[in-house]
């Protein structure tokens, strides 16, 4: 029988007892510069083998995985700031409408 908790009730900062490893209530976080690293998820993925060549050379010693993680991170990113461009754009479209003679 497994039991679940929400890791929102453990406090980040507070000591390790020997109780809480007896309960099995550690929780290891990655931190990187202080933040607390969201934990990946594994996936099965199918990409085009020139495509994951290209990653693993342009990758080098870091990781083609972690290289394809940022690389679609990165464009998530840019989708989301261009989105909000256009947003932007139209409303001042919008605004200017009436005022053009």
């Amino acid at each position: 029988m497994s039991t679940k908790f929400s890791t929102a009730s453990v406090d980040e900062d507070a000591p390790i007892t020997q109780a809480d490893i007896d309960a099995g209530r550690l929780i290891l976080r990655q931190r990187v510069e202080g933040r607390v690293v969201q934990p990946k998820k594994r996936v099965t993925l199918y990409l085009d083998a020139s495509l994951v060549e290209r990653f693993k050379e342009m990758a080098g010693e870091r990781g083609y995985q972690t290289l394809i993680n940022e690389t679609l991170k990165s464009s998530l990113q840019q989708s989301d700031m261009e989105a909000m461009i256009r947003k932007v754009i139209r409303e001042e479209l919008k605004g200017t409408a009436g005022h053009i003679a």
